[in-house]
């Protein structure tokens, strides 16, 4: 299923986009597309079905906002470095483990919101990225299979950096990750169903209509399974929890001076298979 939530921001109602492209409205079943939702299998199951009768009222989707297809997130786990192609353009060494930082879950927009180019930067940068939605609570998983049991589903991902923040301004990264927009998500929640191998997936970024990032999640160091089971050694992975994975070669950080930084009136559109496309404006803020 691909779940979505649709409206002005924070008034967003809960939809469904069927096999024929129709958006359909889910809020006379559920309340919200949340944690609660993706843990409580009985009333995904009762979403299937509806979508399968063809009974959801249809909604006209002419000028209507997509929101985050996720609510009330609690956590934004992300993966530093975790692309092979990523880490030869930056210089950076191949991580023996996972590079976890976090985002906090208000710097989530729509997937077509505008992005501010925080005050004084100077070095914002983008970062298409796969994010993995869970669905079961998750903790001290033991395998891969397990691991991926406990994915509810999958999302397009713009992990936003300011890399002068993060890089230059001393402490961790968390300086340059989490101003306000940074966090793109969606337009859909894909079910894990519809994503049989989601190491198999091309990911795609332009700025201005030029392409800057053209990848695929087999370049990842840590797959997917891995990063799900390595994330819940540490901490515990709640349903609507989010893990970005991290983003393949072609960021501005990587390219020759004189980096192309965004600005205010840029165009940024990102795609990942089979999961939708976003685009945002930057301006200002």
């Amino acid at each position: 299923m691909k779940l979505l939530r649709v409206g002005t921001a924070g008034a967003e109602r809960p939809a469904l986009l069927d096999q024929d492209g129709t958006l359909r409205d889910l809020s006379g079943l559920v309340t919200d597309i949340d944690g609660a939702l993706l843990a409580d299998e009985a009333a995904l199951e009762r979403v299937r079905a509806a979508a399968a009768s063809g009974e959801l009222p249809v909604v006209d989707s002419a000028g209507l906002r997509t929101g985050p297809p996720v609510a009330r997130i609690g956590k934004i786990v992300c993966i530093g470095l975790n692309y092979h192609d990523h880490a030869r353009e930056t210089g950076a060494d191949i991580p023996s483990e996972p590079i976890i930082f976090f985002k906090a879950p208000d710097t989530v927009v729509g997937p077509d919101d505008t992005v501010l180019v925080p005050r004084k930067s100077v070095k914002t940068d983008w970062e298409v990225e796969l994010a993995v939605v869970i669905g079961r609570t998750a903790r001290y998983l033991d395998s891969h299979e397990e691991a991926l049991a406990h994915v509810a589903g999958y999302a397009v991902s713009h992990d936003v950096s300011e890399r002068e923040f993060q890089i230059e301004r001393g402490g961790q990264w968390d300086k340059g990750k989490n101003c306000e927009t940074f966090n793109p998500l969606g337009p859909w929640l894909v079910t894990a169903d519809e994503v049989p191998d989601p190491q198999a997936l091309s990911l795609t970024l332009s700025v201005n209509g030029e392409r800057k990032q053209n990848g695929t999640t087999a370049e990842q160091i840590f797959p997917v399974a891995e990063v799900v089971r390595y994330v819940s050694q540490f901490m515990t992975l709640y349903p609507g929890d989010v893990i970005n994975t991290g983003t393949p070669a072609g960021v501005a950080l990587g390219q020759p001076e004189p980096k192309p930084y965004l600005r205010a009136g840029d165009v940024v559109e990102l795609e990942i298979t089979g999961l939708g496309r976003q685009r945002q404006e930057l301006k200002d803020a």
